[in-house]
């Protein structure tokens, strides 16, 4: 295959990292002259990815179109370990079964980014299923423990008193010696990767092979604009939701968040990202008409352009303009229910009737545009009706 453009481009290669350890190392290895095998591992620990993964799967992507072997390492083996990265906590370890659910979904999710055909994929199970009990000594003979206490989640862990399994000792190693198996020259990953991409270029040394090239990406601050994205702390954007659910929750973030988002999420340039910071600092911008921008943009990217245009207006009919909607929304039968909050459990807007009346007295409960102030409302509609909460959620309830 004739190398493109980008083949040799560092500065096209390199840009949005922000680590790379070390650029000298990765200049000297593109004079090589061959194609790079370049990594990325990632665990399949949930069904869904969201946009924080993105990040790095776009860094991949370039790696790909530049005519280098890229390899997008699936860790079913080291799942069933648990990561520690930047946990204050053991992480519960995966049962096989949960594994292949999460496997399911992956190589889709990762489609939207990343074009398959030109990506390897390989799962860690291959080599570290089979390795002897006696590899894995000699392995963990080349790191000593003060070594792994130098990580800060491990040091942090130790000098609270919380317990540090040994068991998590051996994530850092497992993801070192993929490095090995697949003859690594750079390896990508997020920032709270970074330890373990630097013991890989340490075990690669005591295999007899070059040291890989780590490189790793900021991590993506949630829409709390406060911790990384993390579906268990609900600041995410999933890449699997509807299109109409991921407009409207990018059309939460604060307007100081939308740079980050634009570099990161949408895959702006740094000089259009700095363009747009800009406008917004000297306030020639309008920023709920450069929100709605992006978040199409970022929309389009998992959905398409029509879908990502569909949910864009929806948000201005229903958010902006306060409209009801009176097409495209679900539908679902009063059946059983006497009450607002038990219709509201039917619809799962609720996990629980406690719930569903809590929503009702923070005032966010409206049926046909009407706000519901009773937690014990009676359901008296006797025709199709809207049942709302908050400004994204919708339902129409058909009678009896």
């Amino acid at each position: 295959m004739t190398p493109s453009p980008q083949f040799s481009d560092v500065e096209y290669l390199l840009d949005g990292f922000d680590t790379v350890e070390t650029a000298d190392d990765f200049r000297a290895r593109l004079k090589l002259g061959r194609p790079l095998n370049v990594k990325l591992g990632i665990d399949p620990t949930s069904p869904d990815l969201h946009l924080g993964f993105m990040v790095v799967l776009e860094k991949l992507q370039r790696f790909s179109q530049a005519g280098h072997n890229v390899t997008l390492i699936i860790g079913d083996f080291t799942a069933s370990i648990g990561d520690p990265s930047g946990r204050n906590a053991m992480r519960p370890p995966l049962t096989p079964e949960q594994i292949d659910a999460n496997m399911t979904t992956y190589r889709e999710q990762a489609g939207k980014v990343l074009d398959l055909e030109r990506v390897r994929i390989r799962y860690n199970s291959e080599w570290l299923g089979p390795m002897h009990f006696s590899h894995l000594v000699r392995l963990t003979s080349h790191v000593t423990v003060a070594q792994m206490l130098e990580r800060n989640d491990f040091h942090n862990r130790y000098s609270s008193g919380t317990p540090i399994s040994l068991h998590e000792f051996l994530y850092p190693v497992a993801q070192a010696y993929d490095s090995i198996a697949v003859e690594a020259d750079v390896e990508l990953g997020g920032t709270d990767q970074l330890f373990n991409l630097l013991l890989g270029r340490h075990f690669q040394r005591e295999h007899g092979q070059l040291p890989q090239i780590a490189a790793t990406v900021p991590l993506l601050v949630g829409l709390d604009g406060v911790k990384k994205m993390s579906k268990s702390l609900g600041n995410y954007v999933g890449i699997a939701e509807p299109a109409a659910t991921q407009f409207g929750k990018l059309m939460s973030m604060s307007d100081d968040l939308m740079p980050t988002y634009a570099r990161l999420a949408a895959f702006r340039s740094q000089a259009e990202t700095d363009a747009l910071a800009s406008r917004l600092a000297s306030g020639s911008a309008n920023p709920i008409e450069e929100k709605k921008a992006l978040a199409e943009a970022i929309v389009t990217r998992y959905h398409g352009a029509a879908e990502a245009a569909s949910a864009r207006d929806y948000f201005e009919r229903t958010v902006q303009r306060k409209e009801i909607p009176t097409d495209d929304i679900a539908e679902i039968a009063l059946g059983e229910a006497r009450r607002v909050a038990d219709v509201l459990v039917l619809a799962g807007f609720a996990e629980s009737k406690r719930a569903a009346e809590r929503l009702i007295s923070g005032n966010g409960v409206k049926v046909d545009g009407i706000v519901v102030n009773d937690p014990r409302a009676a359901w008296t509609a006797s025709v199709p009706s809207v049942l709302s909460v908050g400004s994204r959620k919708f339902v129409r309830v058909l009678p009896r």
